[in-house]
């Protein structure tokens, strides 16, 4: 499918790099991030975890499907530009709204993700014309869209458990979509084949997620402990703690699966269902960073207190999704599922019924035990493989 000569569309060919305009849209998100982990944090119960994840969705859906249109189109062009631009502006509707979503501000979170949504795929059909060879992918979706929209916003003049009910509608129905290939009546499904995409660009805008996701843990440690006005022993244990944690994350996550993850996407026979595949491990590693944030937030700020029963969620699920998260990501990307990675999960699994005799800090500082102990042993057996293929090559 040829593809390169349309003025908005990226040179075929050439190697897709990240541009500023790129991450200059993707600063809205830090705000996303920050509001979402406030509000699990203040919901600490099964609705609150319920709605908090809905949430999310709904905020990685925003995100993806805008990375993929300009894993396509050219961000550098002023037409592009602008129109990320206008996206960045309702995004920041959605993240100011995210705290009163199930709330009084539920129409106002659904209008603007279904104008992000659907406002997006009718301007790309726009520019596209109804010759190009993608219009009839992006018209497919459209119809999707258009489903998902009448939900969100059907959701937002609801309340209460209906607002939630339509709102998972909403999300299944943007998320299963792909995965069947927009199917649609009359103009038959998408081939994951056609869809052609840098992956290089599509793995690096994941990875930059990651770092945008780690750094509220980062805030909420030193958030927390900035907020200390006399920390004590339990506080100061506690900082570096949570600190050790997040460099595991960033470890575990950069020094092994992700790395590779380029070559793997350029060299596939379908680099567009395994980039897919790639945006699905992401919305859950990402989720899991998001519950670590606010678990670090509880460590730091109360460290002595003991574990309630949602606390224990939030301190032993954060990392064990993360760990799962990645253990999928290594099986994308390498076709093999990491024993260490299980072996973690069990640990943690394991300690989740002890947590509540415990204490916050012992807690966490079990919990992050575990992340670093899966982390040194997987960069350690990835460098001893490393050294043998030298070895073999020589």
């Amino acid at each position: 499918m040829n593809t390169s000569q349309h003025p908005l569309l990226r040179t075929l060919g050439q190697p897709a790099r990240v541009a500023n305009v790129e991450l200059f849209f993707d600063l809205v998100y830090v705000f996303a991030i920050t509001q979402l982990s406030h509000y699990l944090l203040e919901h600490l119960s099964w609705p609150g975890v319920l709605q908090t994840a809905t949430l999310w969705f709904a905020v990685w859906l925003g995100w993806q499907y805008t990375a993929w249109v300009t894993n396509w189109f050219n961000p550098e062009h002023l037409v592009i530009r602008t129109m990320l631009m206008v996206l960045m502006a309702l995004a920041l509707l959605v993240s100011a709204a995210l705290p009163d979503a199930f709330g009084e501000r539920g129409l106002l979170f659904a209008c603007s993700f279904a104008a992000i949504q659907v406002g997006r795929t009718l301007f790309v059909l726009y520019s596209l014309g109804p010759g190009h060879a993608l219009t009839p992918n992006f018209l497919r979706m459209l119809c999707w869209l258009l489903v998902s929209a009448a939900l969100w916003i059907a959701g937002g003049v609801n309340e209460g458990s209906s607002r939630l009910v339509l709102w998972l509608l909403a999300v299944g129905c943007e998320y299963l979509s792909p995965m069947a290939s927009f199917p649609v009546p009359g103009l038959g499904r998408s081939q994951t084949s056609d869809w052609t995409i840098d992956g290089g660009h599509l793995a690096e805008r994941c990875q930059l997620f990651v770092i945008i996701a780690l750094g509220e843990s980062v805030l909420a440690t030193g958030a927390s402990f900035g907020h200390a006005a006399h920390p004590g022993l339990a506080v100061w244990i506690a900082f570096p703690v949570s600190f050790i944690g997040c460099v595991a994350m960033w470890w575990m996550y950069f020094d092994t699966s992700s790395g590779d993850a380029v070559h793997v996407i350029e060299h596939s026979d379908d680099p567009g269902r395994l980039g897919a595949y790639f945006h699905y491990v992401h919305v859950v590693l990402i989720a899991g960073v998001i519950v670590c944030a606010v678990a670090d937030d509880l460590v730091v700020a109360h460290p002595l207190e003991p574990v309630k029963a949602g606390y224990a969620a939030v301190v032993a699920a954060g990392p064990l999704v993360y760990l799962l998260a990645n253990a999928w990501l290594s099986r994308v990307v390498h076709g093999r599922f990491p024993w260490p990675h299980a072996l973690g999960m069990g640990a943690l699994l394991a300690l989740w019924p002890l947590l509540p005799r415990l204490n916050l800090l012992t807690a966490g500082a079990l919990t992050t035990a575990v992340m670093v102990l899966v982390t040194m042993w997987v960069a350690y057996h990835r460098r001893q493989d490393a050294a043998a293929t030298r070895r073999s090559d020589s």
